[in-house]
């Protein structure tokens, strides 16, 4: 969720981006092989931004600095991280990935009950989709070194004592030999 240009450039540091991107980007390619239903979440605004409030302080901050241009090369996904024709795009106007989206029918329609949540940023879309995702019933479990958080603090008070608490919370590896198995 969300391994958009703009927001690894401007929500974390460079070595840390790098870092997220290359766990997941492994994840990912597992699932690939795997054969597991795959969804790719990205937040993005029409043209003139209609979808932001001047209260909301963080997405005003993005319009007016102009790094989610729609249409944008920091609005695409890393290329590391790039869709594959076959996978949908769920494009979202808020943090999370269930608010105004049609994410909760195509998992339903794909019978999927399990889901696994990678993305940046931990304490914004990761949380925000957890805790929706959790409403709805599905089973869930973060990996948390394929996620990432500008605020290293809240990444590891979040995997570490709250995501617990509403599914599971794994590694990469533990994922891969998961999907292997």
């Amino acid at each position: 969720m969300d391994f958009q240009n703009y927001i690894l450039e401007n929500f974390l540091p460079p070595e840390r981006a790098e870092q997220v991107v290359k766990q997941a980007e492994t994840v990912l390619a597992a699932a690939r092989k795997a054969g597991c239903f795959i969804i790719h979440v990205a937040v993005c605004f029409r043209p003139g931004y209609p979808e932001i409030n001047g209260r909301n302080k963080m997405f005003s901050w993005i319009r007016d600095s102009g790094m989610a241009d729609p249409g944008s090369r920091g609005i695409a996904f890393a290329d590391r991280m790039a869709p594959k024709p076959e996978e949908p795009v769920v494009q979202k106007r808020r943090v999370g990935a269930f608010g105004g989206t049609d994410l909760d029918m195509i998992l339903r329609a794909q019978g999927v009950e399990k889901i696994f949540l990678a993305g940046v940023a931990t304490s914004h879309v990761v949380l925000t989709t957890l805790n929706q995702a959790f409403d709805l019933d599905y089973d869930l479990t973060v990996i948390h070194d394929a996620c990432a958080d500008g605020d290293e603090t809240a990444h590891a008070f979040l995997t570490e004592t709250f995501f617990p608490k509403l599914g599971s919370v794994l590694s990469s590896r533990d994922v891969l030999a998961f999907l292997e198995g």
